[in-house]
């Protein structure tokens, strides 16, 4: 058998999911080499599959066609040199370097060529393919060969020029699709790399790198329905790859179908596969279709699955279930962040934790003396936290104390992101002691900075009984 020793090559590309991005790992031989294969990261790594060895090792044979000729002379010399290539491609390369001359067939530098290539020589290697082309410009394997160095040294154009020179000629096997597919990808033509892979994939149906190219490209293209479709044969055949759970149910979110994207998520996490990054997005899918327990269920398992994580995300789970009026569920969620956080949760987060807490507690109609001395104290350290100050406001409204609510709303109306707010609120207070004529101009203003069609006609009936009176 010859023994051929490749580098191993990964090409890295940056996934989805974002995007949405999509691709592989390297793979190893056969079969094993395709479930391995992880979306995370693309790998075109065929210089160790034994397919591809079997096929450069053919490529030692001439085809008359597309080739140059070959004297008698020339082929005793290959004849003799090609036992040595089993057993010392060292000593093939020097005997084949004494005999070809400048007037030598172009069969003579490429076999010199693929002997480096072996040997993983690839300058010298490009160098011998490239005098095999000067001196027979439609050699077509030679072509093959110097877009293999060129896609492996990352000169994408290069490679497509050379890949492409070699399908004009009538070439094109699996792999030479499939590296021009990656050229392409590398160079963000993603239709141009999508119809590569699939010729790669009509001659290797089962080759999993082929199949995970196309669903990069298609993604970056936004064809999720193609994505859905693709990676649906990738799941049949390895269920347990919870990245291709993962990466269909970003295109089921691409689709608008969020539920379909949820039951793919749910798939990942029993496998023991979810991370928080894929529990916090479980959670904001059942929050945005309504289903407040599951959502708050999903972040909760968000938090345990790492209890190291930053306390950023959590936070802000808690914070959509109580915007969307989830008190119950947002107060399980707090509960168990301050359960879990303890004594590591910085002053930032303390802060915006106990905001939270109060806010949790006014919805639930407690506003106590305690409430009011937690929102001072954050102020005290904070003067500029325009949410504590409106929610020191609200207290004071709700404790019939006007005066004092009108203080701490005209402190939140000097930051320029709670103006709006604070002043719609200063004029509800007034209204609410009668005070109509002194609540327009607030109104007004709070119109001017955001039009709004029920700032509008809550001024409008405010101005209306101002007028009256």
């Amino acid at each position: 058998m010859i023994k051929i020793k490749f580098q191993n090559l990964v090409f890295l590309v940056p996934v989805l999911l974002t995007l949405a991005t999509a691709g592989c790992s390297s793979s190893k031989a056969g079969k094993a080499a395709e479930a391995s294969a992880l979306p995370g990261e693309f790998g075109v790594n065929i210089w160790n599959d034994p397919v591809f060895k079997k096929q450069f090792i053919a490529s030692y044979g001439v085809n008359s066609e597309v080739e140059p000729r070959v004297t008698a002379e020339e082929v005793a010399v290959l004849e003799k040199i090609r036992p040595l290539m089993a057993e010392d491609l060292k000593k093939a390369e020097g005997m084949l370097r004494r005999q070809i001359k400048p007037e030598s067939s172009a069969i003579l530098d490429f076999t010199l060529g693929s002997i480096y290539f072996q040997q993983d020589n690839m300058i010298d290697a490009q160098e011998n393919y490239l005098k095999a082309i000067t001196k027979f410009p439609n050699f077509r394997r030679a072509w093959r060969n110097i877009g293999l160095i060129y896609v492996r040294s990352g000169k994408y154009d290069e490679s497509i020029n050379a890949f492409t020179r070699m399908i004009e000629l009538g070439g094109g096997d699996a792999y030479s699709f499939g590296l021009l597919g990656f050229a392409y990808a590398s160079k963000k033509d993603y239709q141009a790399a999508e119809a590569a892979y699939r010729n790669a994939l009509l001659l290797q149906p089962d080759n999993t790198e082929w199949r995970l190219g196309i669903t990069r490209c298609v993604f970056k293209q936004q064809k999720f329905e193609d994505a859905v479709t693709l990676l649906e044969v990738l799941i049949a055949r390895y269920p347990e790859k919870t990245d291709f759970w993962s990466l269909q149910a970003q295109a089921y979110l691409g689709m608008k179908q969020p539920l379909r994207a949820a039951e793919n998520l749910e798939a990942v996490d029993r496998l023991g596969k979810s991370t928080p990054e894929s529990l916090h997005t479980l959670g904001d899918i059942y929050l945005s279709e309504n289903l407040m327990d599951l959502s708050a269920g999903a972040y909760l398992r968000a938090t345990n699955v790492e209890t190291n994580q930053p306390l950023a995300r959590p936070l802000r789970s808690a914070e959509m279930l109580a915007g969307r009026g989830a008190v119950p569920q947002a107060k399980r969620v707090a509960s168990h962040i301050r359960e879990v956080w303890n004594n590591r949760i910085n002053e930032a987060d303390q802060r915006r934790l106990l905001k939270l807490e109060v806010r949790l507690s006014m919805a639930e109609g407690g506003s106590s003396a305690e409430t009011a001395g937690v929102l001072e104290e954050i102020v005290k350290n904070n003067p500029l936290d325009g949410e504590a100050l409106i929610m020191l406001g609200q207290h004071y409204t709700a404790q019939n104390q006007p005066d004092r609510a009108i203080f701490y709303y005209e402190r939140a109306e000097s930051i320029e992101a709670f103006e709006v707010n604070a002043k719609i609120r200063h004029a509800q207070v007034l209204v609410g002691m009668g005070r109509y004529g002194e609540a327009v101009p607030l109104l007004r203003r709070a119109l001017d900075i955001k039009p709004n069609d029920e700032i509008a006609a809550y001024l409008k009936q405010v101005e209306r009984i101002a007028k009256s009176k």
